[in-house]
């Protein structure tokens, strides 16, 4: 498939700031299941520092944007050509062992719930023990936006039985790193439909390690392991970790976020 991007990311502050320093995963993958046929990344008023691949085989990019500035426009432009590998991540380098990935965090830290689902994987197939986790919290978690926020923890989300994409990425990494399972949380894009209208956010899945094999996704927001719908921008322990912007502003004014973003599938 070829997907095009278009994502926009407004921040907006009540009083001019002295300055801003960001740090963007935004630039897709390198693996067997995504070429990269164009991308980029502008940011208003922006300057581009250096950047680095990570040890999780992520680019990370940084910006700086000097003040006094009340607004700031992050625009994601471009094309992939995406391939279905059943949610293999098949072909990607990187030099984090997956044994690092099963440190909790304060969104993964694994409550009675959340072990008693990661039974699932204590059977002699690993493999079908992560669909079957997936399953569950699919079942567990309802997908309904705005009952969650940024820090709603996987407990949180699984006992009051409602939440979206992060929360369904969380629960898994959650319930895996409790059996003992390296887990990894994951962002990119989703071309959900055909319309090509813009969402409110990009999509997030979750990636659990299965020796033998190696990463595999699960989307339990969609009931299925990503495909050549996604694509896939870098990871992380969970949703901060591996966010596509990160940021600091120097002074007093208080911001606020607009994002939309908008996947299409481009006849070939």
């Amino acid at each position: 498939m070829l997907l095009t991007v278009d994502h926009r990311t407004l921040y907006r502050y009540d009083m001019p700031v002295r300055g801003v320093v960001q740090s963007h995963r935004l630039s897709p993958s390198r693996f067997d299941g995504q070429k990269l046929i164009e991308w980029n990344v502008t940011v208003s008023g922006g300057s581009m520092g250096g950047g680095f691949r990570d040890g999780a085989g992520d680019w990370v990019q940084g910006w700086t944007i000097a003040g006094p500035v009340s607004e700031i426009e992050v625009r994601v432009q471009g094309q992939v050509e995406t391939s279905d590998l059943a949610g293999v991540l098949r072909g990607h380098k990187e030099v984090t062992p997956p044994f690092a990935y099963l440190r909790a965090t304060a969104a993964t830290q694994s409550d009675a719930a959340l072990a008693d689902l990661g039974a699932l994987l204590q059977g002699a197939d690993l493999l079908a023990g992560c669909h079957a986790l997936s399953a569950a919290i699919s079942d567990r978690i309802a997908y309904c936006p705005g009952t969650t926020h940024a820090h709603t923890t996987a407990a949180q989300a699984l006992a009051q039985g409602e939440g979206v994409c992060q929360d369904h990425a969380h629960a898994v990494i959650a319930a895996a790193r409790a059996a003992g399972v390296p887990a990894r949380y994951v962002s990119g894009y989703l071309q959900a439909d055909d319309t090509g209208l813009a969402h409110e956010a990009s999509h997030a899945w979750a990636e659990v390690f299965v020796a033998g094999i190696g990463w595999i996704g699960f989307d339990p927001a969609n009931r299925c392991c990503p495909d050549a719908r996604y694509i896939r921008l870098g990871s992380g322990l969970d949703a901060q970790d591996a966010a596509p912007i990160r940021g600091i502003s120097r002074g007093l004014g208080t911001e606020s976020l607009e994002v939309t973003v908008a996947v299409q599938l481009q006849q070939q």
